[in-house]
């Protein structure tokens, strides 16, 4: 495959598919170069019920439908390709995976965020997990703990109920739980989903292959104990941009600095999605800055290579 692109996409979620779209259709070249799988963390939402056009959709099929319109259009996807190596501030930008390497006349970095992991030390990894749809099916029959009281994690409770699994004790850290009120109260009606607020996990401990977990209340430091077969975690994400330090501007929480047109401070590199400064993540909101991000990159190599405006 050619590895010199007009445009060359880090990212393949919903922002990076999106813009990869765009710039095909303007009969650029391009490419999507993806860690993971395309879909990023859409992949792991068992529904989505927020997003025009479908009342109700599994994320993995709304992002495959995606996939599918980027491929019908010619662009190369790159898979399992993860970026350890950029040169940005040259005409033309340097990109490194482990297998190739590629050059761009611009750049649009999509590569969204991580699940934050669970703040303690323990060698009970292999029962502790950030996707349902992923591990969930291992725990039909069993008792679980899921970390976390925003809608990730009452939604993927109910979706762990959906798969079997026995009853779910589910811990939030705050004094109330950030998710809807509707699914709080569909999830609590279950009767196999019980909440505590103000606690966290202080200590696992494995007995006869499963978790003797410690739970703390953090007001009165009391404790209890509960026993479970594994831990889903969902307290949030963190930005993707560990290799990027020093070569973008980022803000102190390592997401990337744009302005209003998905402009970095670098001239020919652009950034969209759940990775830049904003206030709402959502796949809507990511989607609409992959389109800027796009039509910004197909006006900046228009004019600094062809002499021409859009």
């Amino acid at each position: 495959m050619d590895s010199d692109f007009d445009v060359v996409i880090v990212g393949g979620g919903i922002a990076g598919m999106t813009a990869a779209i765009y710039v095909a259709r303007a009969n650029l070249t391009t490419i999507i170069l993806e860690k993971g799988v395309c879909g990023g963390l859409a992949n792991w939402t068992n529904t989505v019920d927020n997003f025009p056009s479908y009342q109700s959709v599994h994320g993995m099929d709304l992002m495959q439908k995606i996939k599918d319109h980027v491929e019908s259009l010619n662009v190369g996807i790159e898979e399992i390709a993860e970026v350890n190596h950029l040169e940005l501030d040259v005409p033309d930008k340097i990109i490194k995976t482990t297998e190739s390497t590629y050059r761009g006349k611009s750049i649009i970095l999509a590569t969204g965020r991580v699940p934050i992991p669970l703040p303690l030390e323990t060698d009970w990894q292999d029962h502790t997990h950030y996707c349902s749809i992923c591990d969930g099916s291992l725990y039909k029959g069993k008792d679980l703990v899921v970390v976390g009281g925003g809608n990730s994690g009452f939604d993927e409770s109910l979706y762990l109920l959906s798969l079997g699994v026995k009853s779910i004790v589910l811990v939030e850290e705050m004094d109330t739980c950030s998710a809807d009120q509707t699914i709080q109260e569909k999830a609590l009606a279950t009767r196999k989903i019980t909440c505590r607020t103000n606690t966290r996990i202080r200590e696992i401990c494995q007995q006869e292959g499963r978790g003797n977990i410690t739970l703390e209340n953090t007001k009165s430091r009391s404790t209890e104990r509960t026993m479970a077969d594994g831990i889903f975690v969902f307290i949030g994400q963190s930005p993707n941009t560990k290799f990027m330090e020093g070569r973008v501007k980022l803000d102190s929480f390592g997401y990337i600095i744009t302005d209003e047109f998905m402009h970095t401070d670098i001239p020919g590199v652009f950034a969209a999605g759940d990775v830049i400064v904003k206030r709402y993540r959502q796949l809507t909101t990511a989607m609409s800055d992959g389109t800027i991000a796009a039509l910004e990159a197909i006006r900046y190599v228009r004019e600094k290579y062809d002499g021409r405006d859009l």
